[in-house]
């Protein structure tokens, strides 16, 4: 897995009735675009994460995208 400052973690639902949660990379951590990411969550809560095959990436949201 690649991802660049900016990019959204789409982590999918494990649990019937818990949807997809998105969390924003805002420090890369890791060689070349590589895990641990610091991402940002919708409510505001920031944490380290190392995705698993659960998770994938989508690049960055610009202004009407």
């Amino acid at each position: 897995m690649r991802a660049n400052v900016g990019d959204q973690l789409l982590t999918h639902g494990r649990v019937v009735g818990r949807g997809a949660r998105v969390a924003v990379i805002v420090e890369v951590l890791g060689p070349n675009g590589a895990p641990p990411y610091r991402v940002r969550f919708e409510d505001g809560h920031e944490t380290v994460m190392s995705p698993g095959p659960d998770t994938v990436v989508r690049g960055r949201q610009g202004p009407g995208q």
